[in-house]
């Protein structure tokens, strides 16, 4: 089963740049159930012979939040689905495990008709996905691209405190009847809270902008299930379990103040990887994808006009 449909992202109040590039909405089955992408095709006719770009969105995200790195990319067709369970993706009949969401990427790129010159781009826990997908079927892309890698086991990062008290939260979540779980994981405050201690700009604009961007899609999920299985998915695997398996050219786009991955973490996973090209950014956390998607583009544009001329 697949589809496509016209589709124009809505700029949110308060966003820092608009958002002009439109979509097709293209739809696809896996494991019996119907699955969304949304397909960008280049905004400029500087785009010949610029490969096309497959992102993977984060834990708790959807296609929203790789929006920006989009607009600052408009030589590049580029494909953001939603991942199952996520947004707009429908729940998969089995566990939403690493394995699992693997085989949805692998999957997708099929459906898609997406060939072996697609790079292949991750953010957060979407870099655990799609370096496992690299490592398994290093054919069907040509280049690998992770933002804010999870390079150590959240339990080993610099913030192993908070990761624990994410984990109960979790697992509290779960544990109660279904109505107040779900509110629990819903919870407007929980959420905000999340928020403040992921975002690290100083500029009030853009911190109310990557506010309102979590108020309205972090607790966009099909259910319960599925964000335990995707929480312990986050938790216990990462890019440094396959990071001597990646044969392709590998670009990590770390950040100086990632309370998730250490820069001693993401230097060691660099050093691991056997192609790797590491840059780091100054004065950001994990939300490079929020608070410097131009700069990130930027590095990404550079890397990929020298690895594919």
């Amino acid at each position: 089963m697949s589809g496509t449909s016209a589709h124009r992202e809505l700029t949110p109040p308060g966003t820092p740049a608009p958002f002009s590039r439109t979509a097709a909405v293209r739809s696809f089955t896996v494991d019996g159930t119907v699955q969304v992408c949304r397909d960008f095709p280049p905004a400029t006719d500087a785009g010949a012979g610029a490969p096309p770009i497959f992102m993977v969105h984060g834990f708790r995200g959807d296609h929203h939040g790789l929006l920006r790195i989009v607009e600052a990319l408009p030589r590049h067709r580029i494909l953001v689905p939603d991942l199952p369970g996520f947004g707009a993706g429908a729940a998969l009949p089995g566990p939403h495990d690493v394995a699992a969401y693997t085989a949805f990427v692998r999957a997708a790129l099929g459906n898609l008709g997406l060939g072996p010159d697609t790079v292949l781009l991750g953010h957060s826990f979407g870099s655990i996905i799609a370096s496992h997908l690299a490592a398994q079927s290093p054919e069907l892309i040509s280049t690998l691209v992770l933002v804010n890698p999870i390079c150590e086991p959240a339990l080993e990062g610099p913030k192993g405190i908070t990761s624990k008290a994410a984990e109960l939260y979790y697992r509290l979540a779960a544990e109660l009847p279904e109505k107040p779980g779900m509110a629990l994981l819903r919870s407007p405050v929980i959420v905000r809270g999340m928020s403040m201690l992921m975002a690290k700009t100083k500029d009030p604009g853009l911190r109310r902008w990557i506010h309102g961007q979590h108020d309205a899609y972090f607790s966009a999920f099909a259910d319960r299930r599925v964000v335990l299985d995707a929480f312990r998915a986050s938790i216990s695997a990462t890019v440094r379990d396959v990071a001597g398996q990646l044969a392709m050219p590998v670009l990590l786009i770390a950040a100086e103040r990632d309370d998730i991955g250490s820069l001693a973490g993401q230097r060691r996973l660099a050093e691991l990887v056997p192609d790797a090209e590491l840059h780091v950014l100054p004065g950001v956390g994990h939300l490079v994808h929020y608070e410097k998607p131009a700069e990130a583009a930027g590095i990404i544009e550079d890397f990929l006009t020298r690895r594919h001329s």
